[in-house]
């Protein structure tokens, strides 16, 4: 594949650059933070569009050959069983791993402590003005329900609106080719994230005392794409390849764990999705955006084994069961609501639970505000082979790979 290849080189030099240029300088860091955050704008300068007319074709095709039902019932159970399991994983590894290292104490007090208004989301679903939901590139949601309104409303006497519906392929069409050459672009950016990431993970190698939380995400991220999911692929889909889709996500894998960005991948998820494992695009353009908006369990695994870092960080006593059971169900409880936030969401979630929790806890998050960026990254790459298999599992199902009879 050509542009794994593109992708692979661009990350081997951004690995080199950021030991060979002096990124230890200010002003090269300052430089360096602006550029990246410009490639990410470009990245996601087509999502919107994108996922708004993919959407409203994949609504009316769906509800046209009535799929539309079960699929969003799988695609829902999917994301939700998804963040359950992830959670339990989270839940195990703590239990199983009785000593973490100590992180060191911190005196800082937080300005600003982050929250999650429910009522403001809600809110925000449904702005005054429905052309509104388009600006909000952050949060998909808004977007993707006016795009549901307006491909059911297709549905209604179609013979009288032939040219719109004519109107509306072109455009899907449109904003897919060109959002797949801003993947093939991004490329290029990558060589900036993977700098920029390089630079942060080598501060944060230096003092030593994440080291073991990289090493356990990193098994457990091995045993839930190369045990877990293929496992249940082969219970879920009777011909399914968990190997072909492995091979087809290593471009989102990449882009969501340099990143952090759980939006920023989507594009690639759509595209590899597509072309490379044959998902219609009636079910990626519904399914898709829906695993990035709520599948965020892997947020969820990383909040729950954080949070008990920070716990023995503090005491050396043990943690009673009632209380793991409480941060792993908060923890999972929070993941379903970080759509809004798709950079910086579990730490966001971390700080909340911190708060929650309360006894003394209230800044335990500032032990963590060092690896900020590389726990949102883990948790994007979760979220990503979540994404991948998950919508593999829907098309599979309700026969809408293009190597199925449909």
């Amino acid at each position: 594949m050509e542009i794994l290849r593109r992708y692979l080189i661009g990350i081997a030099l951004g690995f080199i650059a950021a030991f060979v240029l002096p990124f230890d300088n200010s002003q090269w860091s300052a430089v360096l933070s602006f550029v990246t955050e410009i490639i990410v704008r470009i990245g996601r300068y087509t999502l919107m569009p994108l996922l708004f007319f993919s959407g409203i074709n994949a609504i009316r095709r769906l509800r046209s050959e009535k799929f539309l039902a079960r699929t969003s019932i799988l695609t829902f159970a999917a994301i939700v069983a998804s963040s359950i399991l992830l959670a339990l994983l989270g839940f195990i590894s703590i239990v199983i791993v009785h000593k973490f290292p100590h992180i060191p104490i911190t005196t800082e007090r937080a300005n600003e402590i982050a929250s999650l208004d429910i009522q403001d989301l809600l809110r925000t679903i449904f702005p005054h003005s429905a052309f509104a939901s388009l600006d909000n590139g952050a949060f998909l949601l808004p977007a993707f329900v006016f795009a549901m309104i307006i491909g059911a409303g297709c549905c209604i006497h179609q013979s009288n609106l032939k040219p719109m519906l004519t109107w509306l392929d072109c455009a899907n069409e449109l904003f897919y080719n060109i959002s797949a050459v801003f993947v093939e672009l991004f490329s290029v950016g990558i060589f900036f994230l993977m700098c920029l990431w390089t630079v942060q993970f080598k501060n944060l190698i230096k003092s030593g005392v994440f080291l073991p939380l990289i090493l356990m995400l990193c098994i457990e991220f091995i045993v839930v794409v190369g045990l877990i999911y293929p496992l249940i692929i082969k219970l879920t889909c009777r011909n399914g390849k968990p190997l072909k889709i492995l091979y087809a996500s290593i471009v989102p894998f990449l882009i969501a764990f340099f990143s952090g960005d759980t939006n920023l991948a989507l594009s690639s998820e759509i595209r590899m999705g597509n072309e490379n494992l044959g998902i219609k695009q009636r079910t990626s353009g519904f399914s898709f955006p829906l695993f990035s908006i709520f599948a965020r369990g892997g947020s969820a695994l990383v909040i729950i084994i954080s949070f008990v870092m920070i716990l023995h960080s503090y005491s050396d006593l043990h943690i009673e069961l009632s209380s793991l059971l409480y941060i792993s169900a908060t923890a999972l409880g929070l993941s379903f609501l970080l759509g809004g936030i798709p950079v910086g969401g579990t730490f966001t979630a971390l700080t909340i639970l911190c708060t929650m929790y309360g006894r003394g806890m209230e800044n335990g998050f500032l032990l963590f505000k060092p690896a900020a960026a590389i726990i949102g990254s883990f948790a994007a790459l979760f979220d990503a082979a979540t994404a991948m298999f998950g919508c593999y599992i829907i098309a599979y199902n309700t026969k809408t790979l293009e190597t199925q009879r449909t």
